[in-house]
């Protein structure tokens, strides 16, 4: 079946015209407020007759619950503003567009943002374009109490700051400082009060340093690094990121940080993470990566295509960091990035977080891995398709599943697996396909190494079975509450993969036994040879 995409964007099509559709009583003393660039004049009463220049009059008006500001199309207005205003949850108060034509240019030269939203609930922010070269975008923070309600729709967001740095960006001053599209709060954060019911949907952010990093309080002395007791966070709640598109930046598109619940969906990471991150001899000095979680719970990101990111230390589309638990990669196409998959399990390990129905493509620069040895606990990795990756490490894996994966290296590589993570981990390592590279010794009574039986082709649908696979139904059985494959496909078939239907029309290509057996006789010689290659490097 091919329908991935139609599914993609019929999701997204129906969003939009649900948030357009709902009614809405508006306040009896509402009131909108105009503002032209060609037509306008600040000495005006701000009306659609008589607009205003620029927003600078707003200092002697008291926007209220309902009201309305809006800017005219094809205009450009140097907006540098600090709003501390909030509106409710059936009048809230938007900043949007009026007329016809592209949409008004919201721009600014200083090292500063476009706009600050500070304690403020119930904002809508619609159908603008913002630049700031020197600055950045929205900057959203609660200093006195919590934000609930706003909404950031069909905003495009570019020429923001988008050069290399030699490290990450600060994370702790704003979205001017983090070169961001969109900063929620900060690391370390100013407050103890959280930003909840966020809603991005529908954006563009492209051209620039930073796309939409979310962060939060950690804990009482608002110290990011500290010792595992001090932990006491303070989560973001309800944080919708839907049917955004991140494209050409120097950093990260998503960060997922201090959230309990968010769910980032339908969204496109293209050629993100450019900054390679490496000194002069080749060693890493910063990390990026394009979404991913920090210190969150119970949150998923689902149906994003990630690639083409470039950084040497990370560069990967699953990354599990700092505390998270609960969490959920699904549905994710990544291909042609450093690695598919590098988790930092840091303080005393994550639990319970899940990796399911991906599929990853030409991943093979770098080593993807599972956990450094604080661990990953109750880690379930399963129904993932993954061709051309470099090394896979699973290691720190207690009490978890690892099993009906197609799993194809490229030449040289192999799984790594520690003896100690295996034996007596309680982790269940089964029913996996590898091809191109051995299978680990101890799973060779469940698992296959032979052709997957691919349909082919030019797109990600190449990697759906076909009828006579070995691989339809010699799934290990799993429970979830998944109804659909990562292609769309009604699971029907307890397969290995990320396809799960009862096959597509097709030829196998059967391999015979001799070609297995030179198949494996080339696979050992070049994993031989690279660690050759490896061991003579290290001693020069």
């Amino acid at each position: 079946m091919r329908k991935l995409m139609s599914v993609f964007m019929t999701a997204v099509m129906i969003f939009s015209v649900f948030a357009f559709c709902v009614p809405n009583v508006i306040a009896a003393d509402a009131r909108e407020y105009y503002i032209d660039s060609v037509a306008g004049d600040d000495s005006g009463e701000g009306t659609i007759e008589s607009p205003w220049k620029t927003i600078n009059p707003f200092v002697n008006h008291a926007i209220g619950t309902g009201d309305k500001i809006l800017f005219k199309c094809g205009g450009v207005y140097e907006v540098a503003a600090t709003l501390g205003v909030s509106g409710t949850k059936e009048n809230p108060i938007v900043i949007s567009s009026y007329g016809e034509g592209e949409k008004p240019l919201l721009t600014t030269n200083g090292n500063t943002e476009v706009l600050r939203l500070f304690d403020c609930s119930y904002i809508t922010v619609s159908n603008l374009e913002i630049t700031a070269p020197n600055g950045g975008g929205i900057w959203i923070d609660t200093l006195e109490k919590t934000s609930y309600g706003i909404t950031i729709d069909n905003v495009e967001f570019h020429d923001i700051q988008n050069y290399h740095l030699p490290s990450r960006d600060n994370a702790s001053a704003g979205a001017a400082a983090a070169r961001a599209c969109i900063m929620v709060k900060g690391l370390p954060a100013r407050s103890r009060y959280a930003v909840n019911d966020l809603t991005i949907t529908n954006c563009e952010m492209y051209d620039c340093g930073n796309g939409i990093n979310i962060w939060g309080s950690w804990n009482d002395e608002q110290k990011p690094w500290c010792e595992e007791d001090e932990i006491d966070p303070v989560y973001n709640t309800g944080v919708l990121v839907k049917g955004c598109y991140f494209h050409d930046m120097d950093s990260e598109a998503i960060i997922v940080g201090m959230c309990d619940g968010a769910l980032v969906t339908h969204c496109r990471s293209i050629n993100c993470c450019q900054g390679s991150g490496i000194d002069e001899n080749g060693e890493p000095t910063y990390f990026t990566a394009a979404m991913w979680f920090w210190g969150s719970e119970n949150s998923i990101i689902q149906y994003c295509e990630i690639a083409g990111q470039k950084n040497f230390g990370d560069g990967m589309a699953i990354d599990f960091d700092s505390h998270t638990n609960n969490c959920t990669y699904q549905y994710i196409y990544s291909h042609d990035n450093m690695r598919f998959m590098c988790n930092n399990a840091n303080y005393s390990g994550q639990y319970n977080n899940t990796v399911r129905y991906c599929l990853s493509v030409n991943d093979g620069e770098g080593r993807s891995k599972t956990s450094p040895p604080a661990g990953e606990y109750g880690f379930k990795f399963y129904n993932n398709t993954i061709i051309g990756c470099g090394e896979i490490q699973v290691t720190h894996v207690y009490d978890g599943v690892f099993a009906n994966n197609i799993i194809i290296p490229k030449d040289g590589e192999k799984i790594y697996f520690e003896f100690d993570d295996i034996m007596g981990s309680g982790t269940v390592f089964s029913n996996n396909c590898f091809y191109n590279c051995p299978t680990p010794i101890y799973e060779k009574l469940f698992s296959k190494n032979t052709v997957p039986g691919f349909v082919g082709g030019d797109d990600y649908y190449a990697y759906e079975l076909v009828e006579k696979s070995p691989l339809i139904g010699k799934g290990m059985v799993i429970e979830d509450d998944l109804t659909t494959d990562f292609f769309g496909n009604e699971i029907t078939s307890n397969n290995i993969g990320c396809y799960g239907g009862d096959g597509e029309d097709g030829e196998y290509d059967r391999e015979w036994i001799f070609e297995k057996l030179i198949r494996i006789f080339r696979q050992w010689f070049n994993i031989l040879k690279r660690e050759i290659v490896y061991l003579i490097n290290e001693n020069k």
